[in-house]
């Protein structure tokens, strides 16, 4: 296996709209991100992944993009981004750049080109159709909700949009348009950034003739993912990419792939094909939805975590590399989520960030989960601002008739708005994010959880973080080393073990609030040398072989 930087390095993810205000008007922007640096180089960040600060109208909060070579004014101006840059660069840390070309924004210059005439040469840059018996071109659904296509009376015909009807779908079956592309991406990267993290870029290659989605009644709506997700050229489009650009810099590039498997992954991320680094894959957090999506709410059952995620480690093994995530600017918080954010707030963030940064991959944390920040909860729809959550809604509740509550509390679980409140600072008014007054209200808790009050606490979330950190950059086998699931049936306790080059860790995991007895298969192979890393005070007497484990309990020993 290749030894490379983004396979060893931590990645931190901003989103730039919550995570510190400069200027006080109340949104986050790239002088606040400056400001930041060295907090994150203490925390150990090796690359910071900066989701969207292109121009755009934030119809979907910046991933529709009206300029791909300009910033958005409330984030600043190219100066500061080029000044933001060089600090990074300054302290050893490296920039990720997100890169969202399977749809622009309508107001971007090619779209407003495209609707002007149907010999308009732009008019090939996205997916223009005539409609069928006077509906849609087909019966594809929006991930957004509503019908996947959008009437225009200028020119009497219908284009694709996948997500809202603000984001048309670019149309990569034409080449100027790849080329348009590949000269945009050329462009960020002679001006230094390290890398790409692709926005849903596994729906750019669509089924030629764009069939409806199948097993869908008469006259409704489904989701056509089978011909646009994984599509018939993509690997060809990707690859291409990779000649044309990837190939020429020392970057890394990571693609978002909803609906890719392991066997798309491998070939994905093969480094003799020559596509992409790593993808981020969505099976592991659809595991806790019902039959009818994600606003189906069902517990997370432990067995299938670990079923799936060992199917990922050992799939890729060798071959590929994993993305680490369980949070992220669409994700709600992880210890709301899968921990336990009240009793147990503290222990069980630790834990899941033990039981995540032990795997194999390069592992990302999320604005805010270094200090175990938690979901949100609205009294009133009208305080979230999510386009995904209002367009729910009002299909739901104000024209189907479902009852309000309940849908509040989907809300309430698994909105994206749960990630999206201001970063917490300190326990000054607005969390230290703004002197203004925010774009979406702070979480009440910052009193208590907040960056300054756990920079100075050395049993935080934070500094445990750090020290995991840390440990990923003294030990490779955390890196490099290959994964056994142990346990695999046990409802509560996730367990591996991690083996390099005749060294090994065992990883003990309790994703429970309960006191439970870990006992070490006979036929597993580890004498243990120290206790690495835990969550609790453990007494060194104590045999690694069988112990107790304590509410949300994580221990990881070193042996062989």
């Amino acid at each position: 296996m290749q030894k490379t930087w983004w396979k060893e390095s931590v990645i931190y993810q901003i989103y730039p709209r919550s995570f510190n205000d400069s200027n006080g008007d109340g949104i986050g922007d790239l002088k606040g991100i400056t400001e930041k640096l060295d907090y994150l180089k203490e925390l150990g960040i090796d690359v910071i992944w900066l989701s969207p600060v292109y121009k755009s109208p934030n119809d979907d909060n910046g991933y529709d993009i009206s300029d791909y070579q300009d910033i958005m004014d409330e984030f600043g101006t190219m100066q500061d981004w080029e000044e933001l840059l060089a600090e990074m660069h300054k302290r050893g840390m490296k920039l990720i750049m997100d890169l969202v070309v399977n749809h622009s924004s309508d107001e971007h210059a090619w779209f407003v080109e495209s609707k002007k005439s149907k010999d308009n040469p732009y008019r090939d840059y996205y997916i223009w159709r005539p409609g069928k018996d006077g509906k849609e071109p087909n019966n594809w659904t929006s991930a957004f909700s509503g019908p996947a296509w959008q009437y225009d009376e200028t020119t009497g015909e219908y284009f694709l949009h996948i997500f809202s009807k603000k984001q048309p779908d670019l149309n990569w079956e034409n080449p100027k348009l790849r080329k348009e592309v590949y000269d945009m991406m050329t462009w960020w990267l002679d001006k230094g950034i390290d890398g790409f993290r692709m926005d849903v870029i596994n729906f750019i290659s669509k089924v030629d003739g764009l069939p409806d989605a199948t097993n869908v009644p008469e006259g409704e709506y489904g989701w056509g993912g089978e011909h646009f997700m994984n599509g018939p050229r993509i690997h060809e489009f990707l690859h291409e990419m990779n000649k044309e650009v990837l190939s020429k810099y020392d970057i890394m590039t990571v693609g978002e792939m909803p609906g890719a498997t392991v066997d798309d992954a491998k070939l994905y991320t093969d480094e003799e094909r020559e596509e992409l680094n790593m993808v981020f894959t969505f099976e592991h957090v659809d595991l806790d939805s019902g039959p009818n999506g994600k606003w189906d709410l069902k517990p997370l059952n432990l067995v299938d975590l670990k079923q799936n995620l060992t199917k990922w480690q050992k799939g890729l093994e060798g071959k590929g590399w994993n993305s680490l995530y369980l949070n992220n600017h669409d994700q709600p918080r992880m210890v709301s989520r899968f921990g336990n954010d009240t009793t147990y707030r503290v222990e069980s963030a630790k834990m899941l960030a033990t039981f995540l940064h032990m795997l194999q991959g390069t592992p990302y944390v999320y604005q805010g989960e270094e200090l175990g920040m938690t979901n949100i909860r609205f009294d009133s729809i009208d305080e979230y601002k999510d386009i995904e959550i209002h367009n729910m809604y009002k299909e739901k509740v104000i024209e189907g008739n479902e009852d309000h509550a309940k849908v509040m509390e989907s809300i309430y679980v698994k909105g994206r708005d749960n990630a999206r409140t201001p970063v917490q600072w300190d326990d000054s008014e607005h969390a230290g994010f703004t002197t203004g007054e925010p774009w979406i209200k702070v979480n009440p808790n910052y009193k208590e959880i907040n960056a300054k009050q756990a920079v100075s606490d050395p049993n935080s979330v934070y500094n445990y973080y750090k020290q995991l950190i840390k440990l990923r950059k003294n030990h490779e086998i955390i890196v490099y080393g290959a994964y056994d699931l142990i346990l695999e049936d046990h409802p509560q306790i996730y367990a591996y073990t991690r083996s390099y080059n005749g060294e090994k860790l065992l990883i003990v995991t309790n994703f429970s609030d309960q006191e439970l007895t870990f006992k070490k298969p006979e036929e597993v192979e580890f004498t243990a040398n120290e206790l690495l890393i835990g969550n609790y005070d453990v007494d060194s007497a104590e045999d690694a072989a069988s112990f107790t484990l304590r509410p949300y309990e994580a221990r990881v020993y070193i042996g062989k």
